[in-house]
């Protein structure tokens, strides 16, 4: 993965960054099922699929999340593989399927309108 890129998607810890507080992560999705953050990740949360968009807030490490839909947008490489698809975690607030243990490689949520 290019420096840019991972700069974009994880933090370095910064207070500009890392606004997140462990209970920050409040969506649920219409099942109830969460996921897991990639491990010794601080995720952005930007406000559309791509690193282009603002960051919102940032996830805390051991963050799960509740994925309300998925849209594809800009390719990203993380632990979990090279994907386009951005994970919905809140109104206005999405975070690269790349760092989201989902199990699959396709979607898991309806997509985003």
């Amino acid at each position: 993965m290019d420096t840019d890129r991972n700069k974009a998607t994880t933090t370095a810890g910064t207070t500009a960054e890392a606004t997140a507080t462990g209970a920050a992560v409040t969506a649920m999705a219409a099942d109830g099922t969460r996921y897991a953050v990639a491990p010794g990740y601080r995720v952005n949360v930007r406000s559309g699929p791509s690193t282009q968009y603002p960051i919102v807030r940032a996830l805390p490490l051991g963050a799960t999340v509740a994925i309300t839909c998925q849209k594809y947008g800009e390719w990203i490489s993380g632990p979990y593989g090279t994907t386009r698809i951005w994970d919905s975690i809140a109104p206005g607030e999405y975070i690269s399927d790349a760092y989201v243990r989902t199990g699959s490689d396709g979607f898991v949520a309806p997509r985003c309108a």
